[in-house]
């Protein structure tokens, strides 16, 4: 594309910068030096794509590749998209203008169900046929990767293979495996397909074939000699010395998360068990001290960004969070930059550790404790007290903070009226804190209460979902009494949207033609509220003799087969049960980084810097 027309083309939408591709640090080669030009696709808008983390990693690590060539694609806005589409202009790289299909490979990251219709968008909008079997020799090969893989079926006829697990892992073999492939001549597209599938950690769901009995699903049928009955989660064990970027790329225009972050750790062992990305990035594995400081150090020196994010599931959780953050005040207090701790638990200490990155005490602070009453919180395996949190709520207030935000979910397994009276009355604890002396300091309380949706590969994927009726029911009943108490603000997710999400949650490949028809119907960008249509999705339900609320309502026993099932975490079967099992007795699972092994089936699991190996199993 010509400059003079990419001007005239940015000329005529609200936010240019999205489509610029000359951000600080972006990469910009020569095409003729390139064996494998590969696309990285993020199914939403620009702002939310260059705010994830594992985009910059794998950008910048295919990018030190000789030979390779990495690009960005994101989704375009919508009066983007409306010029795109009426001047027949194919979707195009930030970085050198190159049509999406003309691409080797391109490889969409998966974070959330309501992003798939935006997939076929980026596909259709890219020139690309939408189905696998549609394509041929001179069309790239379609990969997904992230959280949202783990359960790919519904999304299975649109890929040509998946990445299951950490990418760093894996990104070079795939790209050497294609590279021989094309230097061979790229027959035909199996017989790569065929060779990537010898990789652990890749899934070709055209090599699998769901199987069904009586309209419920029985299990999958293997079309191909030597491919895997089970795919293994690919997992970088050492943290320490795998690949992290320090030159992340500088947005001209603001996105959700403007800064640099540092991953501290990957994974988690409070085992709530609610929580899929618990299950998926297990094990906890660290960086040091002296690497983090190192990479601070190299981060700032390239970036010039005044805030760096201590990044992490639960940051506060590091095991040398308080001797970090003395090494990284001692080394930036003089330098203008500050850090934060994006993520804290309800509790005392981790407010501790973030009053110590702060200058300024002002502005408001994030717990989730999830549920109200502390039998529920129990069940989830959310192991903080009431006592915990309000003492961390006092402490935050007295430390000069005026706001508060509270995160809690409604519909959670064995939940009752009195759980829900339970958040009522903790928020209502909270409203009447007071300052030494009796006088109330004046303050915020923000309340969101999002709906539970039951994920895969968690001890609650043998959990239904609240119906419609249900939701708007509950959170009534925290709209009308949280609204009573004074400097309280009540936020709620869209009924609508959370079903749509545990419609595809736990869906299984019947979904992918309501997928498709749907996106040619005109659903895009889902996870919007503006963009969201419901009443579309309820009609191609309808004219797909499809039942939305089957996948929702989804009861299944132990025993039964998931769609998912081929895909491994890790982490038995067998522990998840045993830990359902235990919810619904209201027992806790200790955190085996404290107490020691919990059994949940890893088989290389260091629990303690490489000092201890998990070997326990069922």
């Amino acid at each position: 594309m010509r400059n003079d027309y990419l001007s005239d083309l940015l000329a005529r939408v609200r936010k240019p910068g999205r489509y610029l591709g000359t951000e600080v640090n972006s990469v910009h080669k020569s095409l003729e030096d390139i064996k494998v030009h590969l696309a990285f696709a993020f199914p939403d808008l620009y702002e939310v794509g260059m705010s994830h983390l594992g985009l910059k990693i794998l950008y910048a690590l295919a990018n030190r590749l000789p030979g390779v060539y990495a690009e960005r694609f994101f989704t375009p806005a919508a009066d983007m998209e409306e010029i795109l589409r009426e001047e027949n202009i194919l979707l195009f790289s930030l970085e050198s203008r190159t049509p999406m299909k003309n691409f080797d490979m391109v490889g969409f990251t998966i974070q959330y169900e309501l992003s798939f219709s935006t997939v076929l968008n980026m596909l259709d909008l890219g020139g690309i046929p939408l189905l696998s079997e549609d394509r041929n020799g001179s069309d790239p090969l379609i990969m997904g990767g992230g959280p949202g893989v783990f359960n790919p079926e519904p999304l299975a006829p649109f890929f040509d293979f998946f990445v299951i697990g950490d990418g760093e892992e894996i990104l070079e073999a795939i790209i050497r495996v294609y590279e021989q492939w094309k230097e061979d001549g790229r027959e035909e597209r199996r017989t790569f397909l065929k060779e990537i599938s010898r990789l652990p950690g890749i899934y070709v769901p055209s090599f699998y074939e769901p199987e069904y009995s009586k309209g419920k699903f029985t299990g999958m049928k293997l079309l191909e000699k030597g491919i895997p009955e089970v795919i293994e989660k690919r997992t970088v064990y050492d943290l320490e010395n795998s690949f992290y970027p320090d030159c992340f790329l500088v947005p001209f225009v603001e996105v959700v998360h403007d800064r640099a972050a540092l991953e501290l750790f990957r994974g988690c062992s409070k085992g709530c068990r609610f929580c899929q990305a618990g299950i998926l990035y297990r094990p906890v594995r660290e960086r040091s001290v002296g690497r983090l400081k190192e990479l601070a150090k190299s981060i700032m020196a390239r970036t010039g960004f005044e805030e760096i994010s201590l990044s992490s599931l639960s940051s506060s959780d590091y095991s040398q969070i308080e001797n970090l953050i003395d090494e990284l005040k001692n080394e930036f207090d003089k330098k203008d930059v500050t850090f934060s701790l994006p993520s804290l638990r309800a509790d005392a200490f981790a407010l501790k550790q973030a009053d110590k990155l702060q200058r300024k005490k002002s502005g408001g602070v994030t717990f989730a404790p999830e549920a109200g009453s502390e039998r529920l919180r129990n069940v989830i395996n959310k192991k903080v007290t009431e006592e915990d949190i309000l003492e961390a709520a006092n402490q935050a207030l007295h430390s000069g903070r005026n706001h508060i935000k509270l995160y809690f979910m409604i519909g959670l397994p064995t939940e009752t009226e009195d759980d829900l009276w339970a958040i009522v009355d903790l928020v209502k604890k909270i409203s009447t804190i007071r300052q030494p002396g009796g006088r109330r300091k004046p303050f915020r309380i923000t309340v969101s209460a999002s709906t539970f949706v039951p994920k895969p590969h968690t001890p609650f994927q043998w959990e239904p979902q609240l119906s419609m009726p249900e939701i708007r029911s509950h959170q009534d009943l925290l709209r009308k009494h949280l609204r009573k108490l004074r400097g309280v603000e009540f936020s709620w997710h869209d009924p609508e949207m959370s079903y749509m999400e545990g419609v595809f949650s736990r869906g299984d490949r019947r979904l992918a033609s309501v997928l498709k028809r749907a996106f040619l119907e005109g659903s895009r960008l889902d996870a919007w509220n503006d963009s969201f249509n419901f009443p579309l999705w309820e009609k191609v339900f309808q004219d797909e003799g499809v039942d939305p609320t089957y996948y929702t309502r989804y009861n299944p026993g132990p025993e039964d087969p998931l769609p998912w099932d081929h895909i491994s975490t890790g982490v038995s079967k067998e522990f998840l049960i045993s830990e359902w099992r235990k919810a619904l007795k209201a027992e806790v699972t200790e955190d085996c980084r404290e107490k020691g092994c919990v059994g949940c089936g890893l088989a290389d699991c260091s629990i303690q810097a490489g000092e201890v190996k998990c070997t326990t199993t069922f």
